[in-house]
């Protein structure tokens, strides 16, 4: 089944080989270090996607967002944890965030939807 979610994984895989095939130095470099920042630290990778996250929603990015989420989920992160994420983006960024808040339990039941199906 199609919906925003699939459509946007498939988007931004598609896109990120079209910037890959580019081969500006800059951009490669910028992108290894987003890489490396959710790599295994003094934090682990599992809890710095749920940082990711909640930085994300701060700062009003769906893509970054529904990214994020995909990451957590993937990582083990219970829709309970999740909630407590995102409340504390809700208070951090205000009620600005709640059309983020909105789009991100959208994506978490997306994500539930497609397990269900076979498709995530």
């Amino acid at each position: 089944m199609s919906n925003r979610l699939s459509e946007f994984q498939q988007y931004r895989t598609r896109m990120n080989d079209r910037i890959a095939q580019m081969d500006h130095l800059g951009i490669k470099r910028f992108f290894n270090l987003d890489t490396v920042a959710y790599k295994d630290g003094a934090l682990s990778a599992k809890e710095k996607e749920l940082l990711g996250l909640v930085a994300s929603m701060v700062l009003r990015c769906n893509d970054c967002i529904d990214y994020h989420i995909l990451q957590c989920m993937d990582a083990g992160w219970s829709d309970a944890e999740l909630n407590e994420a995102f409340n504390v983006a809700l208070i951090v960024g205000g009620s600005i965030v709640i059309p983020h808040l909105r789009h991100a339990v959208e994506t978490v039941d997306l994500v539930h939807q497609m397990k269900a199906e076979g498709a995530g």
